[in-house]
């Protein structure tokens, strides 16, 4: 048996810190996340995946729960076999980017009723900027 190639681990670690970095996410959902990306098979066991990213089982039952609760993980079954498996979602980052988007949409909403109670000034500049910015983005989005 060929023994592992380090810089995949190297990479889901990358992963894992660009997800608590820049999402707020635990170290360990950002490993799941990596590990799942770049795996072979794309469909893993949690065994698999505890083993591969040197989690406990129980740490990451709650992590995989999460990680399917928003769509990027997919549970599969094989038939005539009991075990759980798991893979991420093909469309996984388009659901990333477009959840953020939409929520950057949303906060348009609370900044338009900013402005509509401070009026004119520099409070209301501050809350145009953010209003532009997101109108940009929503343009992007919508033509991207």
């Amino acid at each position: 048996m060929a023994e592992p190639d380090p810089r995949v681990g190297d990479w889901v670690e990358r992963v894992a810190a660009f997800c608590v970095e820049e999402w707020g996410l635990p170290p360990i959902t950002g490993r799941v996340l990596g590990w799942l990306m770049i795996c072979d098979p794309p469909e893993q066991s949690a065994g698999e995946i505890a083993a591969a990213i040197r989690a406990s089982r129980a740490s990451l039952t709650t992590n995989m729960r999460y990680l399917t609760a928003i769509d990027l993980v997919r549970k599969v079954r094989r038939p005539g076999d009991r075990t759980a498996y798991y893979r991420i979602e093909d469309d996984a980052w388009h659901t990333v980017i477009r959840r953020k988007i939409e929520s950057l949409s949303a906060f348009g909403g609370i900044a338009e009723e900013g402005a509509a109670i401070v009026g004119d000034g520099a409070r209301a500049e501050r809350i145009r900027t953010a209003q532009e910015a997101l109108t940009w983005l929503r343009k992007l989005a919508d033509h991207g």
